[in-house]
């Protein structure tokens, strides 16, 4: 029973181990914290992580405007999550709401760019109908959709 419980814990401890972990900016490599604040010089409440091998920035631009960046060790955007209004959607993704998803209102609207490619990921709401978490590419083809 003991050997059980001292491999349980080591299995526990190897995973939390494996998630990000916060550093400070200090300890980010002056490449990407020149190129961070060239990119972003409003940035504020910034928070830094190392993700395995890439280094994650978390901060607002703005009252309401989140963003998240992942950048490799030579300072290149890896992928860049940040919240955006349903006035910067392109017209092909709001066709592919409105075909797809009539009726609904959309919440909590991001876009991802990730290695080149841009995807769109919602929450799509109804007062009668199942909501739905939904991520569409660029062309407004639905590519997930997870019952919310």
């Amino acid at each position: 029973m003991k050997k059980q419980i001292l491999i349980f814990s080591a299995l526990l401890a190897s995973v939390f181990s494996l998630q990000a972990q916060d550093i400070p900016q200090s300890q980010v490599p002056s490449v990407i914290v020149n190129k961070f604040h060239k990119q972003f010089p409003k940035a504020t409440d910034i928070e830094w992580e190392m993700d395995g091998f890439l280094y994650n920035v978390d901060f607002e631009i703005g009252w309401n405007t989140d963003h998240e960046i992942w950048y490799d060790a030579e300072g290149k955007i890896v992928k860049h999550k940040e919240d955006i209004s349903k006035s910067e959607l392109p017209e092909t993704v709001s066709k592919g709401i409105q075909t797809n998803f009539n009726g609904y209102t959309i919440d909590d609207l991001e876009r991802i760019t990730d290695n080149g490619n841009v995807f769109y990921k919602m929450e799509l709401n109804s007062l009668l109908k199942e909501d739905w978490d939904v991520v569409m590419d660029a062309n407004g083809k639905v590519l997930s959709k997870i019952a919310d």
